[in-house]
């Protein structure tokens, strides 16, 4: 059976990366080029992606015709159901959805409490599922075969059909190089710097210093966070503060082994 067939309710987590967007692709071609009725593709806005993500997400379902829902988390004290629906044009661009939370929890996430998946990017979509009478549905993930630790963590319980058709980083790149439009984020030394959250506290330490020494100013968000609350992402590093003036010094300060940590969020 080809892994990107949909014959039961299925929401397809479109991360808004290259990866997420292949494997739409594929579903979309297993099905002629459309969606099936069973389903959904979501992508969660946290508000702290790169412009040319929210571009991204809207090219692609301009070019393939197909409806991608964009969700935003709300407090329950905004919305019972914690989540809306808004739209390339009326997309949150500057953290607000992840700063309510952050106000809502008053403590920052981290990576022992990543709550920020979670509360994010899980829950926005299972509450909007509900919305639309849905209970029972698998989750589609991009997850490649070439990711071995994340499909470690994250396969389990979840359809991931990159893995079973066999498809690499390799294939992913292949394909967009000959597409006729692509993510406007560089891609260098096996990842996309500024995919998912900008600075996201997951991310290596010197991908975090390297963002931050070619535009400062995106830490601006991540150091007010941690300035309001009192406290900081990760207790094994600087600030958010701290690293924009080292990067702003154009001081080294973290082993180049140390690696980003897997997450729900993907490329």
């Amino acid at each position: 059976m080809n892994p990107f067939h949909i014959d039961e309710p299925t929401v397809i987590s479109f991360s808004g990366g290259r990866t997420s967007a292949f494997m739409l692709y594929k579903v979309l071609e297993a099905h002629d080029m459309s969606l099936p009725e069973e389903a959904v593709v979501c992508f969660a806005n946290t508000g702290k992606e790169d412009e040319a993500t929210l571009q991204f997400v809207n090219d692609c379902a301009k070019a393939w015709n197909v409806k991608i829902h964009w969700l935003e988390y709300q407090p329950a004290e905004l919305t019972k159901d914690r989540w809306k629906e808004v739209d390339f044009e009326t997309a949150s661009r500057d953290g607000e959805p992840f700063s309510a939370l952050i106000n809502k929890r008053s403590y920052l996430p981290n990576p022992v409490a990543r709550f920020c998946t979670s509360d994010l990017k899980v829950i926005p979509i299972q509450k909007y599922m509900l919305s639309r009478g849905v209970e029972e549905f698998e989750q589609m993930l991009g997850i490649r075969a070439d990711e071995k630790r994340r499909a470690a963590k994250l396969r389990q319980g979840n359809r991931t059909p990159l893995i079973d058709a066999n498809f690499s980083q390799l294939d992913v790149q292949e394909f967009w190089k000959a597409n006729s439009f692509d993510l406007g984020l560089k891609f260098q030394s096996g990842v996309t710097n500024l995919g998912n959250c900008d600075l996201c506290f997951l991310k290596g330490p010197n991908q975090v210093l390297s963002i931050i020494r070619d535009n400062p100013d995106r830490a601006l968000w991540w150091a007010k966070q941690e300035h309001d609350i009192g406290g900081t992402f990760r207790s094994d590093r600087p600030s958010y503060s701290q690293m924009m003036k080292f990067a702003t010094e154009q001081r080294d300060m973290f082993d180049p082994a140390e690696e980003t940590i897997s997450c729900f969020c993907g490329d």
